[in-house]
């Protein structure tokens, strides 16, 4: 986590460390400053914790689904699903904590990323023309999202773009694979001999929410940019599919949108894990699929209004009218 409590945030943010590369180079002595493509370093602020403060994860540990009894059945997982492969579980319960599984599933080597404070759940292929990375948690902001580091390279990657922005590695994109964050039940239902990812051996509250009530503020925490238009909510979920974004309240009262060669879906059952401390009982905000018109799951994120703004200022906002 990027802080165990809400106060300490905002403790934090009076004491934001210096916007300026030279600041960082004490801590990053591998990482080539000279090449970036940040043009206001004001935007780059820690999050707290130091490099590694909060630990990745590497090649966990799984369990068959049927053996799985300490998850709540509406708790979000992030589903794995690729061709030749044993769908996999990953729980935003551990990832809450870890924020970066680096894991290898049918030949794949993948990067499965969550950021709570934007919210956005993404899987990334590892494979660049650098080679095969394994990523890591800088413990810097952008944003409010969580900035990764390449632990081959040192340069720093944006998690919400998958685009490195500092180092050597500057410009390089990762793939973002087509996955999707489910309950739990969903998950077991739909994968039945499937695995899930074993508890870590960390000493952490697993199951809990450090960032209790965080998605019913009016603002998020350590982001200084432009709010969302058209009068939309900053902690409002959208689904992003590339520039686009669909907010997640008009996507639940329709249940399904055929628009712009997409089709999004979305059905009850799945717990917010920013709203209550015990992440079982949060507040019901369903599942979202996205699909082309052939029927084949499509990379997407379902992130915060905010955040959609920030990184993708020019995007275009369906709004249904």
């Amino acid at each position: 986590m990027y802080l165990r409590t809400l106060a300490a945030v905002l403790a934090l943010t009076a004491t934001t460390a210096a916007a300026d590369p030279e600041f960082w180079q004490h801590e990053w002595p591998d990482t080539d400053f000279e090449q970036t493509s940040i043009d206001n370093w004001v935007e780059i602020m820690s999050g707290g914790p130091p490099k590694d403060g909060i630990p990745a994860l590497d090649a966990p540990a799984f369990i068959a689904v049927g053996d799985e009894t300490r998850i709540g059945d509406r708790e979000p997982v992030i589903a794995v699903e690729i061709d030749g492969a044993t769908p996999r579980a990953y729980p935003i319960r551990y990832l809450t904590w870890h924020e970066i599984v680096n894991d290898t599933v049918g030949g794949v080597p993948v990067a499965v990323t969550f950021c709570p404070l934007c919210n956005s759940g993404i899987t990334f292929d590892r494979r660049t023309k650098a080679g095969v990375l394994s990523f890591g948690v800088s413990g810097k902001l952008r944003n409010s999202d969580m900035i990764m580091y390449d632990r081959e390279t040192e340069s720093w990657w944006q998690q919400a773009l998958g685009e490195a922005i500092v180092g050597e590695l500057t410009g390089t994109t990762l793939t973002t694979l087509p996955t999707w964050m489910e309950s739990w039940a969903e998950f077991r239902a739909r994968n039945p001999e499937g695995l899930v990812m074993d508890e870590p051996d960390y000493p952490r509250s697993y199951g809990r929410n450090p960032y209790a009530g965080y998605d019913t503020r009016n603002r998020p925490f350590l982001y200084s940019g432009e709010m969302p238009p058209h009068g939309i909510p900053p902690l409002v979920r959208v689904v992003r599919v590339g520039d686009r974004a669909w907010p997640l309240t008009r996507l639940a009262e329709a249940g399904r949108i055929d628009e712009g060669g997409v089709t999004l879906s979305w059905s009850a059952g799945q717990a917010s894990a920013l709203d209550t401390d015990v992440i079982a009982r949060g507040r019901d905000v369903g599942t979202v699929r996205v699909r082309d018109g052939a029927g084949a799951d499509l990379p997407h994120d379902v992130m915060f209004a905010f955040a959609f703004h920030a990184f993708w200022p020019e995007g275009q906002w369906m709004l249904g009218e």
